[in-house]
């Protein structure tokens, strides 16, 4: 295995171009000084916004202008840091804009207060006038959630404490990015092979299983030895979320992380208990795991190995990006050229270096295109990965394109469903292309995979995240010992009497760097099923459903996500989504019965 390279020894080709943001340090250091003038012209509006239109428009002007600026130069700050997480002007330049975000927010604190003061049927009024047509939206927004707003002076109070409540989330980020270390891995010849966050995974593929339990047994023994103090982070997490909730009147954190997107509660409850009374088709995969492999006891390091047995193939980049194109030529000619454009224009930051933030993610700010950072290893889920962030860029893009920048940002609820539906359709063209059983059982075994990671497993951390949010708002303490064991007894409940659980899974949640942006995973559930229907109304050609799809793609935040998944004839209030996937589940693990 390769020695991980320093960031300096990667050629520029392979690099995102963030030189589309700012040419250079010195370029981005000037914009801030703009970001703190526009601030201070936002400031300036205060107390002013009863007075008529025109100076409400003003205000909003400013506060338009000033967030998408500074969005540009956060994104930019940051995606530097990420290159690597060790270089230290780096650091500085993240820490910066992270103390200008709370400036922005201070100074912004006036604006809905101020707002929510205006008369509603003078408000009323201008939201009916086409000078207000841009941020008639956001106003109504405003309206919706009237009553978690407070007043001028508690949200100057909040914004300032919005940086403390920050802290745990960057603590843990500079933890497992950057300080943890892990003991290496033996391979097959006795060598030392270094173990990284983005390694991990691939050792879990060995055939070899030894190799396998090693990996898994130096990650989680790591995690082990600093159980009490990521607790204690954790626990600061989970209560600076329950204070700022508690500040809104919202009955639970639950209740003020899915009202930004004004999604019912009962979209969450419903996605469990549905995933809960359908346990038993995951139980027939296990036990076909477990028979397959050979292996008298399933362990947790024995459910990445592939089940058939196949020769290793790597795919070069190269070979990933023309797989992904051609599987995404349903969509059309329009969409398949953006990809392109994106492979070409370096919108894409591909391979790992030294002190590189872990995993993968779309990322960027209104006025340039898309980013998407990869830490490719050239194996198929790294395909795959390649193809879910381009369908997260592209969202971005159309979302950009066809809104202006308070409408654009589209809700979190539906951030997964476009980058899905790219993997869905990316497995469906690999499985059609095959004509040998082998080859087609090894691809049915990596989708179901994926409804194992993604329905099944977050819809546990979802699980877990809202029994220790409820700990938290009952008045316990988020110790080491209550974060493993009631982690334990989920992991032993999803996965059931046909898998071990081994007991360093107990520390899994100490590694799942989401739980501090909390209520999110879920949201890869609800998106797998949502994303799993639409990509089968594409794949059976059903009429209008590409141009349906591109207009969900580029709705932004200018409908709620519900109302948007509907365009598409995707009802998510109704469990029947959920339901659904989890019949092709059942589908796809017979047909692999049948193959074996």
């Amino acid at each position: 295995m390769e020695h991980v390279k320093k960031r300096e020894e990667i050629s520029k080709e392979f690099t995102w171009a963030l030189e589309d943001l700012y040419q250079d340090q010195a370029a981005w250091s000037e914009d801030l000084e703009k970001i703190r003038k526009l601030a201070q012209e936002l400031y300036s509006c205060k107390g002013t916004l009863v007075e008529g239109a025109e100076n409400l428009k003003k205000a909003l002007n400013f506060y338009s202008e000033l967030n998408q600026r500074f969005e540009k130069a956060y994104v930019y700050a940051n995606q530097l840091l990420h290159q690597d997480m060790a270089n230290g002007e780096s650091q500085k330049c993240s820490g910066q804009v992270q103390v200008l975000m709370n400036q922005v927010n201070e100074v912004s604190a006036f604006l809905e207060p101020e707002i929510l003061k205006i008369p509603d049927e003078k408000l009323t009024e201008y939201l009916a006038d086409e000078p207000f047509s841009e941020y008639r939206r956001f106003l109504e927004e405003i309206l919706r959630t009237k009553e978690h707003s407070l007043s001028e002076e508690k949200e100057e109070l909040l914004a300032r404490v919005s940086e403390l409540g920050r802290a745990p989330s960057n603590i843990y980020g500079m933890f497992n990015n950057a300080d943890i270390t892990f003991q290496p891995v033996k391979d097959e010849n006795g060598n030392e092979q270094p173990l990284t966050q983005e390694r991990y995974v691939h050792y879990l593929e060995n055939k070899n299983r030894e190799i396998r339990k090693e990996a898994f047994t130096n990650l989680y023994s790591a995690y082990k030895g600093f159980a009490n103090t990521i607790a204690a982070v954790f626990d600061a997490n989970v209560r600076q979320v329950a204070f700022f909730a508690k500040e809104r009147k919202y009955s639970s954190s639950l209740e003020a992380a899915l009202d930004g997107g004004n999604i019912p509660i009962s979209v969450y409850t419903n996605l469990i208990r549905t995933v809960e009374e359908h346990q038993q088709p995951m139980q027939r995969y296990l036990e076909l795991r477990k028979r397959l492999l050979g292996v008298e006891q399933l362990h947790m390091y024995d459910v990445y190995v592939p089940m058939i047995e196949k020769t290793e193939k790597k795919y070069s980049f190269e070979e990933a990006k023309h797989m992904v194109l051609n599987a995404l030529s349903v969509l059309g000619s329009e969409y398949t050229g953006l990809l392109e454009k994106g492979f070409h224009e370096r919108w894409i930051d591909i391979y790992e270096n030294e002190g590189k933030r872990s995993g993968a993610y779309s990322w960027g700010a209104y006025g340039t295109h898309p980013y998407v950072l990869l830490n490719y290893q050239g194996n198929l889920n790294h395909v795959f990965t390649l193809a879910h962030e381009m369908g997260h860029a592209l969202h971005s893009w159309y979302s950009d394109h066809a809104q202006n920048y308070l409408n654009a940002g589209y809700r979190i609820f539906v951030a997964e469903v476009a980058s899905t539906c790219n993997e869905a359709l990316l497995i469906h063209d690999l499985m059609e292309k095959t004509e040998d059983k082998k080859e087609k059982a090894y691809l049915i075994n990596y989708f179901l995979e994926q409804f194992r990671t993604t329905l099944y497993r977050q819809t546990m951390f979802a699980h877990f995240e809202q029994e220790m949010h409820q700990k938290v708002e009952q008045g316990e303490t988020l110790t080491a010992d209550v974060l493993c064991d009631a982690y334990y007894a989920l992991n032993q409940k999803y996965y059931g009497e046909a898998m071990v659980s081994d007991d360093l899974i107990r520390y899994e949640w100490a590694r799942i760097p989401h739980f501090y942006t909390p209520f999110y995973v879920y949201q890869y559930a609800t998106g797998f099923s949502a994303a799993i229907a639409i990509s089968s109304k594409i794949l059976a050609k059903e009429e209008g459903i590409v141009e349906k799809y591109k207009a969900f793609l580029s709705g932004g935040c200018s409908m709620d996500p519900i109302d948007l998944l509907k365009l598409c004839g995707v009802d998510m209030e109704k469990k029947e989504p959920v339901e659904e996937a989890l019949k092709v589940f059942e589908q796809y693990l017979t047909e692999l019965e049948k193959l074996v």
